[in-house]
């Protein structure tokens, strides 16, 4: 599952993406310094496994991932193929979500590519754009398809979703914003659409507007721009982070303090592009691991078990689950079984964020 980190020039992408992953992609003080899209990946913050790896001791903690790819900046045109835009957006088209910053603070010694601070307009030019892609998208498979009616008429419920996402589209409403039946939600994934990816804002905001970034006229104007589009927006102090990703945990803990922050605005956002994505973990337990296995929300107790391994789901029997919250009140498996905690679930028990989980089987 990617994530695609996007952004008109200069408005902080590539620092960001090095502050998550520490993979080292070039940053610059100007366009087009990103070409090919860096990626990396981010482990998911989970205060279940640290406490599990006090309980259990193993040798080793595995965390669920998230990966990020950091896609050169946009500008105005793209969707024509300005600053290599036809490339970019190729990028795009092959992640799961996107990720947008958008710029919020200001900084002369840091250049916008348009001159001016103005969060709305920078997001209006990178959504046109994907717009305008999503639009000639439509127009080619409209085409194709009306040809096939012809000879099929199961193709009219198809070109009814495609002239109801068009208009919407020429009116600049994005894919992801209108309401799906499910024969038309099956349809829409065959057809790789730009704006019909979730996303996540992120307003890069300035060291004094992370203490209260609500009280900010930039932050509270992409807030209000994101909820028309029911996403979220995740406030973060990018020059901040970049910072903290370069401390031991200690000394990290010690800064947030200082800042008065409860957590780093990236373990806020990788853990809701997590969610974002529609996914998330269940755990496993022992000596040799304590270990975030990811999987799609509403997956089966087999179908996870495939997660660790494609015997245990071919062979699955039942799965012995105890929810993570029971585990630590009891304080042990042991005191979670003598209180009934433990469940045995079979082929059909649908999987809960947290669950700890052993699998029987037999191949």
């Amino acid at each position: 599952m990617k994530i695609g980190i996007v952004g008109l020039p200069n408005v902080g992408k590539s620092t960001l993406f090095n502050s998550i992953t520490k993979a080292g992609a070039e940053c610059a003080n100007y366009p087009f310094c990103t070409i090919e899209p860096n990626v990396g990946v981010a482990a998911v913050p989970d205060e279940r496994l640290d406490v599990l790896t006090k309980m259990y001791e193993p040798e080793k903690t595995t965390h669920a991932i998230v990966e990020f790819v950091d896609i050169a900046g946009l500008v105005k045109g793209a969707s024509k193929g300005e600053g290599l835009g036809n490339k970019f957006l190729s990028h795009i088209r092959e992640t799961d979500a996107i990720a947008e910053v958008v710029r919020c603070f200001e900084d002369s010694n840091v250049v916008h590519v348009d001159g001016s601070i103005d969060p709305i307009r920078d997001i209006e030019t990178i959504n046109l754009e994907l717009i305008f892609a999503d639009i000639e998208t439509v127009d080619k498979r409209l085409e194709k398809t009306k040809k096939m009616l012809k000879a099929d008429k199961k193709y009219a419920t198809e070109i009814k979703l495609l002239e109801k996402i068009k208009v919407n589209l020429e009116n600049s409403i994005p894919a992801r914003s209108l309401e799906y039946t499910k024969e038309e939600t099956d349809l829409l994934k065959d057809m790789f659409l730009l704006t019909s990816k979730p996303i996540i804002y992120i307003a890069n905001v300035s060291e004094e507007q992370i203490e209260n970034p609500d009280k900010e006229e930039n932050f509270i104007k992409v807030k209000e721009y994101a909820q028309k589009e029911k996403a979220q927006v995740v406030p973060i102090c990018i020059k901040i982070e970049e910072e903290l990703s370069n401390l031991l945990q200690e000394d990290k803990k010690e800064m947030l303090e200082a800042l008065g922050l409860k957590e780093s605005g990236l373990d806020n956002l990788i853990r809701k592009s997590y969610d974002l994505l529609g996914l998330m973990s269940f755990l496993t337990a022992g000596k040799p691991e304590v270990r975030a296995w990811t999987i799609k929300k509403g997956t089966k107790a087999p179908q996870a078990a495939g997660k660790i391994h494609s015997d245990i789901e071919r062979g699955f029997i039942k799965a012995e689950v105890v929810s993570y919250e029971d585990l630590i009140r009891e304080g042990s498996m042991i005191a979670a079984k003598e209180k009934g905690m433990i469940r045995l679930e079979g082929k059909e028990y649908i999987m809960q964020d947290g669950d700890i989980v052993l699998f029987k089987f037999n191949v």
